[in-house]
């Protein structure tokens, strides 16, 4: 590529890019187009980056084919391309240069004065701070950086009339030796890409070779050994640290959500600095931009105020989601020293609790420094750890995410604990949240995703909360509806809601009807099986205050929706109300009752009401007569399209010796006829031919299952919950009984237990 001109407008090469939709491809294309270069690029994947460079000029095609480097001069492809790559085997074929990504940038960046950016850790951070405080000291620079900075605008940028070119420099595999700078950052050295190293003293090869060919200044962090040891020998070596180095920082304050310190040079004070992002570890990365802008010449006054208005970098502690609730910060760190720096300066924040969803990334990072993951992840109050992000590593047998977590537990650390599917991941993640949590994701693949779909969902729960005084309602992200379920099945509720109050209970129900969110009312599950997808959308629980009142007043009994039958029962007992022992069998609570019409011993719901409070389709709160209300077996229509929220229920004065005797039969009758096993009730109405119980019994069905779940030897109308079974467990044994029966004796049955909720996890 070098003996490639660049620089001569009249000859614009054709230059095509395989992976142009990476990061750092998408760089290099930018950069391209901005030299005035004829720039085409492929992919697998199309996305917005690639969208918007084909407004800039770039000839875009996926996938990636023999004809898109028809013509091209050179053809520059990513680490992650493969020799069976259409695009890259054309190449070989036709005899076109064919280059590594690194190779392209090296040749780009000698048409300027360079400015290469190296380290293990803080590369991206530091190489955006340096190219925003010379663009703000009006030294025109171009820039090329690995992620998304916000303040500038994209990650490159060609500057057709600044001299000076800022570059983050990968050392993983060798490549950092191809750069000939003007100035060099040696942020820190570490072991780290043993897949390609040998060990430390190859990697230190590759930093003094950077070092021997910077023309100028080599600025390094006197707090790495390694980097003092290398970057020392340079010719013009500056140092920064926090003590004893060229360049220091005194007066540290750690604000929320920023750094102030005062810069010190060779014993002067340069002047102050209030830092846009927190950290201590970004102080360091502040001082080696300050180090590198100072040696060039650059206002100080100009830099400090383009550090103020630095606001960090994509996926470096990038603030997802605020709220006064919790906070969702992610960030790229993927070895345990950038854990360590993410964890304190998670802790400046001075949240209730850090809680962190780890990814580890590569199979040969986490058997390498599984120990030492270990130890880092024992700052935060509870880890999540997923399995390993390959990258384009193949397994490594034995080596999971889990390798990580027994590490940490034989440091006697039981808060990290393995959640190996990230697809799911953010299911138990955001229910685990509390009022004041700081969630970090973590990791340099696809971690991220989880905390985006996180801070979506807590977004849309806080403004259905919000609409509600705080003391009167409570909420929760994928709550788990097997906690909410008789049968102890079922997968979660995407925003579960337990409002305590009538007004709340509207106030959410109007939010949800406003915003087109699904709502469903759920009491105690008594009669409701949950797939195992769990519910979409809103999942309302009436609890506490209003809704679980009840008294006896004039010889009625006055329930709230969310009161249990037993309790309607006792309270009647005591006040010496006769006519409701039947309740004292049944699981379920008023409001799922009065919507069923549930009933047992001859006697239904609707039997005893005298009027029930409605929050109506309207979104008002009424109250009705039973003559008012239709009712059906097992059905009431009126509770279709509006909710119940209180009933006023009447039975026959009696003495308490008449109730106890109709209570101690009617327990009795249950215990001999019911399983003691967790179930949703009875599954099957009764059909006109047979009662369902008797004809599963006929049907030979009793003891049969599926999976974890049974047909009860008590009573062949009741499916039960063996112990851990599924939905799917339960339906499928729901379908074997239907088809048999219509196969057997041409009856269709039909549920009486309610299904819920999806199959597939879709949120």
């Amino acid at each position: 590529m070098n003996d490639l001109n660049l620089t001569d407008r009249d000859r614009p090469l054709r230059i095509h890019l395989i992976g142009v939709a990476g990061s750092g491809m998408s760089g290099l294309a930018l950069l391209l187009l901005g030299m005035g270069h004829r720039v085409s690029g492929s992919d697998k994947v199309t996305s917005a980056e690639t969208e918007r460079m084909q407004r800039l000029g770039l000839i875009f095609s996926s996938p990636p084919t023999a004809e898109a480097v028809s013509g091209a001069d050179v053809v520059v492809y990513s680490s992650a391309i493969r020799p069976e790559n259409p695009a890259y085997a054309a190449a070989v074929a036709a005899g076109i240069p064919v280059i590594r990504r690194a190779e392209c940038l090296a040749a780009i960046l000698h048409t300027k004065k360079g400015i290469v950016v190296s380290g293990t850790h803080g590369k991206t951070t530091t190489s955006s701070m340096v190219a925003h405080a010379l663009r703000e000291a009006a030294l025109q620079p171009s820039h090329y950086v690995g992620a998304e900075i916000p303040v500038l605008g994209a990650n490159a940028k060609w500057s057709e009339d600044g001299e000076w070119m800022v570059a983050e420099g990968d050392e993983s595999d060798g490549t950092l030796a191809l750069y000939r700078p003007a100035c060099s950052i040696i942020l820190n050295i570490e072991a780290e890409h043993l897949d390609h190293y040998k060990d430390l003293d190859e990697i230190k090869a590759v930093f003094a070779t950077l070092v021997k060919q910077t023309s100028g200044p080599v600025v390094y962090c006197k707090e790495c050994a390694v980097a003092t040891e290398v970057a020392s020998k340079s010719a013009q070596p500056v140092s920064y640290g926090w003590s004893g180095a060229d360049y220091t920082a005194a007066e540290i304050r750690e604000l929320r959500g920023a750094t102030a310190f005062t810069v010190v040079k060779n014993g002067e004070m340069l002047g102050d600095v209030e830092l846009g992002i927190p950290g201590r570890h970004n102080v360091l990365n502040a001082l080696a931009a300050i180090a590198t802008a100072d040696q060039l010449g650059a206002d100080f006054r100009l830099v400090s105020r383009a550090l103020n208005t630095f606001a960090g970098a994509k996926r470096r502690f990038e603030t997802k989601y605020l709220s006064s609730r919790v906070r969702i910060v992610d960030d790229y760190g993927h070895h345990p020293t950038e854990l360590a720096a993410t964890l304190q300066t998670a802790r400046s924040l001075k949240p209730g609790r850090v809680v962190v969803l780890f990814q580890p990334h590569r199979y040969t990072r986490t058997q390498a420094l599984a120990d030492d993951f270990g130890k880092v992840l024992q700052a935060a109050d509870h880890v999540f750890v997923t399995d390993v992000y390959p990258a384009s590593e193949p397994p490594i047998p034995g080596i999971s995410g889990d390798t990580i977590v027994q590490a940490a537990k034989k440091l006697g650390c039981d808060h990290v604990v393995s959640l190996p599917s990230l697809a799911t991941a953010h299911h138990t993640v955001g229910n685990f949240l509390e009022p004041g949590d700081l969630l970090i994701t973590l990791g340099a693949g696809n971690v991220h995703e989880a905390g985006t779909k996180i801070a979506q969902h807590l977004k849309v729960l806080e403004e259905i909360i919000g609409q509600a005084p705080r003391t009167d309602i409570d909420a929760k992200l994928y709550e788990p509806m097997r906690r909410h379920t008789t049968m102890l099945v079922g997968g979660p509720a995407q925003y579960w809601i337990e409002p305590h109050s009538f007004e709340a209970f509207a106030a959410v129900v109007n939010c949800c009807r406003e915003r087109g969110i699904a709502m469903r009312v759920v009491g105690r599950g008594s009669n409701l099986l949950v797939r195992d997808g769990g519910i979409r959308g809103a999942v309302i629980h009436p609890t506490g205050g209003a809704f679980t009142e009840c008294r006896a007043e004039d010889g009625k009994i006055i329930a709230g929706a969310g009161v249990r039958l037993k309790k309607l029962a006792s309270v009647a007992q005591a006040a010496g109300i006769g006519g409701f022992e039947w309740m004292e069998g049944i699981p379920g609570n008023v409001g799922g009752a009065l919507r069923m019409n549930a009933g047992a011993m001859g006697t239904e719901t609707f039997d005893q009401v005298v009027s029930v409070t409605f929050l109506d389709e309207d979104g008002e709160i009424r109250t009705r007569s039973r003559e008012a209300i239709v009712s059906n077996y097992r059905d009431v229509p009126e509770l279709r399209r509006n909710f119940a929220l209180q009933a006023v229920f009447e039975g026959k004065p009696d003495t308490a010796e008449a109730i106890q005797g109709r209570w101690d039969a009617s327990r009795a009758k249950r215990r001999a006829s019911q399983p003691v096993a967790a179930s949703a009730g009875c599954i099957f109405k009764n059909p006109t031919e047979v009662p369902a119980g008797k004809l599963v019994d006929e049907l030979g069905l009793k003891g049969s299952g599926e999976g974890k779940a049974r047909v009860s030897e008590v009573h062949g109308n009741f499916i039960v919950n063996g112990g851990g079974a599924t939905a799917s467990d339960v339906l499928a044994m729901i379908e074997r009984i239907k088809a048999s029966a219509r196969e057997t004796r041409g009856i269709e049955l039909e549920t009486e237990v309610k299904v819920l909720g999806e199959d597939d996890f879709t949120f």
